[in-house]
């Protein structure tokens, strides 16, 4: 049993390995690649976490007196495991100079440029919330639109309904009235 959990320490280690290069290379890459790389070692982590509950499950099955080095040895691999996620979401979000460079502009030291930058974008998210108050405003009227129509639609149904009873009424009366007169013919 323990030859097993060891077994699966060696993958551990392996894929860890190959995890740790991966996320170093991640900032510095981008579009497609960068991608890719990205969906390959959330791939291995999903590996490594697998193999992690293996590892817990060989855990359980050996012998009271030595179970303790192994879960020992289980926590420290968690610690680093939750080290290698923390460090995959840093470099995801990290940009690469050429990245920075083209948000902020090769020339971001001047002030006035930055300005302009500044109040240019400053204007665009003013249009976006006005259009987005706007698209807020018709859908808030839309709602009351429906709303005023469900309440006519309940208000003819209601009309539909007693105007049926009404005719069932009218109709039972009818085959009374008929039934009568043909018994007064008769006679």
């Amino acid at each position: 049993m323990s030859s097993d959990f060891e077994a699966y320490e060696l993958d551990f280690g392996t894929i860890t390995a190959e995890v740790t290069n991966k996320i170093g290379r991640i900032p510095k890459l981008s579009g497609e690649e960068k991608t890719q790389l990205v969906l390959n070692v959330d791939k291995q982590l999903e590996e490594v976490r697998e193999l992690l509950e293996q590892m817990d499950l060989e855990a359980r099955e050996i012998p009271i007196q030595s179970r303790p080095m192994y879960n020992s040895r289980l926590k420290s691999y968690k610690g680093e495991i939750e080290k290698l996620e923390k460090d995959f979401k840093r470099s995801r979000i990290a940009y690469s100079d050429e990245v920075r460079n083209d948000l902020l502009g090769d020339d971001a030291g001047s002030s006035e440029n930055q300005r302009a930058h500044l109040l240019d974008n400053t204007e665009k998210l003013e249009r976006s919330s006005r259009r987005l108050e706007a698209g807020y405003q018709i859908a808030v009227e839309t709602e009351q639109v429906g709303q005023e129509i469900l309440s006519n639609l309940h208000g003819d149904r209601e009309k539909i309904q007693k105007a049926r009873e009404r005719l069932r009424e009218t109709d039972a009366n009818l085959g009374k009235s008929s039934r009568i007169l043909t018994g007064m013919l008769r006679r």
